[in-house]
């Protein structure tokens, strides 16, 4: 088991790429849209159509741009954990958290479950995760680092989970769940990397949530998600734009999953990485969480409030909210930019926004999360007293 959690901190990045062989929709990237001439199709044949998809092999180039409405972060998570993983390391954990903002060009290989390349293009530097059968490797052009991990595959095999038995049956259940809670529909149509593609659109019917809609561009002859937008009620640039510039649904070289040190190189391998920050990462996260007074959700558990798009967790960290300065270092300006005060029949706290997930963490040490509203959280909190 430890073995397991140990190898999959690394697999999970590279596993975008299989998902994305599969289901690309989760890291695809920015793409030109413009109406396709398509027959009409409704909501659950084009759900069918995404569950029938058996897209295994594809290479292409794509572009992921966030914007969360966050100040600059980079190098924050690393910071807080104390692993010293973060620019000049071609350890996956910290390498992909690049992701999370800013604007970023990819290219992308897949050949099944098995092999999969994933490359970062940021100016002249490049970032390389290769995945081939039992073995991950991850290169940073930058600082010339090499990252090796074996025991990949069976470590980040993903347990075996019961499926509809057909596409219509999965189209049902996908329905089924959206409940009154949800609205799907077809959005028209697009043309995304060259290809013909329906849009569907996935919208809360509830008040008080910060998603707007869910928009996946899915091509018409396939079936595969090409492109995935997630647009917040607060406007401007989407939460996330993601899609194809260019995309070929042919099954790549096998050697384009080769990897070869290069000269020169210093490599690392997982299990001394793991060694190295055997107990030392995660304890030093969680005492800077506890340090801030976000250390006690784990003890007493999250409640759920509301259901659906509303739906806020709560817990309660058991002591008094400590002030900014209070906080690590490395999150104190982020956290100023991010925090307004607040009050009401709860008493006074402070929400900590972005534009899709917002927090209001209360003087006396409760805490509200969900993608609602700054004042959804606040009746939330009036409602508890």
């Amino acid at each position: 088991m430890a073995a397991q959690r140990k190898t999959s901190r690394y697999v999970v990045p590279i596993a975008v790429a299989g998902i994305a062989a599969a289901t690309i929709g989760l890291v695809p990237a920015l793409a030109a849209s413009g109406d396709s001439d398509l027959p009409e199709i409704t909501a659950q044949q084009l759900i069918e159509k995404i569950a029938a998809s058996d897209t295994q092999t594809l290479s292409g180039t794509f572009k992921i741009s966030t914007d969360l409405g966050l100040p600059a972060f980079d190098g924050l998570l690393g910071g807080l954990a104390g692993g010293g993983s973060g620019e000049g390391s071609a350890d996956p954990s910290a390498q992909l958290t690049k992701l999370v903002s800013g604007t970023h060009t990819l290219k992308i290989a897949a050949d099944g479950p098995e092999r999969q390349k994933l490359t970062l293009l940021d100016g002249k530097e490049q970032y390389s995760l290769v995945h081939n059968g039992d073995e991950v490797w991850a290169y940073d052009s930058a600082s010339n680092q090499v990252f090796h991990e074996k025991g990949a595959e069976e470590a980040g095999r993903a347990p075996e989970k019961e499926l509809p038995a057909s596409p219509k049956a999965l189209a049902d259940e996908v329905l089924k769940a959206a409940g009154d809670t949800t609205s799907i529909t077809v959005g028209g149509t697009a043309n995304v990397a060259g290809r013909d593609a329906y849009r569907l659109v996935i919208a809360p019917k509830q008040q008080g949530s910060t998603v707007e809609a869910v928009t996946i561009a899915v091509d018409a002859a396939t079936g595969t998600p090409l492109k995935f937008t997630l647009d917040s009620t607060s406007g401007g640039k989407p939460v996330v734009d993601a899609g194809f510039t260019k995309v070929d649904f042919a099954r790549p070289a096998a050697s384009e999953f080769d990897f070869t040190v290069p000269k020169g190189a210093e490599v690392t391998e997982g299990d001394q990485l793991e060694k190295d920050h055997a107990g030392k990462a995660p304890e030093d996260l969680e005492k800077a969480l506890g340090d801030f007074g976000l250390g006690g959700a784990g003890q007493n558990g999250p409640e759920v409030v509301g259901e659906g798009w509303t739906a806020i967790a709560t817990f309660d960290t058991g002591e008094a909210a400590p002030k900014t300065e209070d906080a690590p270092k490395e999150a104190r300006g982020f956290l100023d930019a991010l925090g307004d005060e607040v009050s009401g029949k709860f008493g006074s706290g402070t929400v900590f926004k972005t534009k899709i997930v917002n927090a209001l963490m209360t003087d006396d040490g409760k805490v509200y999360v969900g993608a609602v509203t700054p004042q959804a959280l606040v009746d939330a909190a009036n409602a508890a007293q």
